[in-house]
């Protein structure tokens, strides 16, 4: 009975109206910071509760062995990550952590939590070959389940290049969330001294990757369950 109330009113949520209502909602909430205003187990993470909740769904649903973060910020989402997979009793997983700059204080906080032996950090740009190269090398030897979330550097050229990369991780079934791509639907003035804006989002390279790489699909369903999500066209499911 509850499958079919949800579905109905999802696919509400999934119509022009409701995007637009959504988005509206939005605008709103970042002139406050909204998504800046939560932790996740002591720590900021800097997300819409809407979102963390269908990333939780999806990671129930998924299983993933090892998640990966491009971008990291404060580190609440590698907690929860961890959190989440430590609750369904996953056994052996990894938490990876990727980030051109780790503030040693944002460092400090991650290591020093009880959830820290799962969480592998990496100071370096998602997108260095080099480090790419050698990262590939050593987590395709792990046959096992992968999540990736995209969530560093906005840019277009950036994210492209980070779907360039890591959509080669990933096997048949498996995800990439690209994270604000809400960048190229919301108003200018949130992105003052921004070099990503509309034109130049990760909504743009999410489009140019689908354009070249049939083997990835938008996946509707959390991007409308979540209703208030950053990620709109963001959740992209490997499909052959």
């Amino acid at each position: 009975m509850i499958e079919k109330f949800r579905k109905k009113n999802i696919n509400i949520q999934g119509t022009p109206l409701g995007q637009k209502k959504s988005l509206s909602i939005i605008n709103q909430l970042l002139k406050t910071k909204f998504n800046y205003q939560f932790d996740w187990l002591g720590i900021p993470a800097i997300q819409f509760p809407n979102d963390i909740l269908i990333i939780q769904e999806l990671i129930f649903r998924q299983k993933p062995k090892i998640i990966i973060e491009c971008g990291i910020g404060h580190g609440g989402m590698l907690i929860f990550y961890a959190s989440i997979l430590k609750l369904l009793n996953i056994k052996n997983f990894k938490v990876i952590g990727i980030d051109v700059l780790i503030k040693k204080k944002n460092r400090k906080k991650i290591e020093s939590h009880s959830l820290s032996k799962y969480i592998k950090l990496y100071e370096k740009s998602s997108i260095d070959q080099i480090f790419f190269d050698r990262f590939k090398k050593n987590i395709l030897q792990n046959k096992n389940k992968k999540l990736i979330i995209l969530d560093s550097n906005h840019t277009k050229d950036h994210v492209s290049k980070e779907l360039e990369l890591y959509s080669t991780l990933i096997k048949k079934g498996e995800y990439i969330v690209v994270m604000d791509t809400i960048i190229e639907f919301i108003n200018k003035i949130y992105n003052k001294g921004k070099a990503f804006k509309k034109g130049n989002s990760p909504y743009n390279a999410v489009i140019n990757f689908l354009k070249k790489n049939k083997s990835f699909k938008v996946d509707n369903y959390y991007e409308n369950k979540s209703y208030l999500t950053v990620a709109k066209k963001g959740f992209l499911k490997k499909v052959k």
